[in-house]
């Protein structure tokens, strides 16, 4: 009689998401800029949770993170900017006011962008390609696994596998 070989499951190990970062300072909008267009074309608001980046894509979905408090907020990249050297976002007074933010004006930050956080397939491919150029070696999380179906048969011309060579399969 055979002995039974008890394996314990090896624990899920689940894939960390790549993430692009972006740390530097952010500032707020100036009431001046509420209700005019932005680079998306919808009207700038205030109150919504919005913001402007010169790097990612229009559409995008990012946490900004204060570094003095450790407060986040999630925000959509609307519109393009900020032009002021050292700057990498600038939020609405909203998003600002989320961050504890308004009374100092530009605080440190850290912008993360996570292509699983996208609202569709576009935005999610253009964060992955803009984090493979940063992790050239990490393989996108998002890429669907193989399965046996859709797995490539072997190509198995000019072998010696045939049918006779590999016993009888009832």
């Amino acid at each position: 009689m055979p002995q039974e070989i008890e394996f314990e499951e090896a624990p899920d190990v689940p894939d960390i998401e790549p993430v692009y970062v972006h740390k530097g300072k952010a500032s707020y909008y100036a009431d001046f800029f509420h209700g005019r267009t932005t680079a998306s074309g919808e009207r700038f608001s205030q109150n919504r949770l919005t913001a402007a980046s010169r790097r990612l894509p229009l559409g995008s979905r990012v946490t900004v993170t204060n570094a003095d408090n450790g407060r986040s907020v999630e925000v959509v990249i609307n519109d393009r900017g900020p032009y002021v050297k050292g700057r990498v976002i600038d939020l609405s007074r909203k998003a600002a006011s989320e961050l504890g933010m308004i009374e100092d004006g530009v605080v440190n930050v850290r912008v993360e962008a996570r292509p699983s956080d996208q609202p569709n397939r576009s935005l999610r491919h253009r964060l992955e390609r803009m984090v493979a150029a940063l992790y050239p070696d990490r393989k996108p999380v998002s890429e669907p696994p193989v399965t046996v179906a859709e797995r490539p048969e072997p190509d198995l011309t000019g072998t010696n596998l045939t049918g006779t060579d590999l016993g009888t399969v009832e």
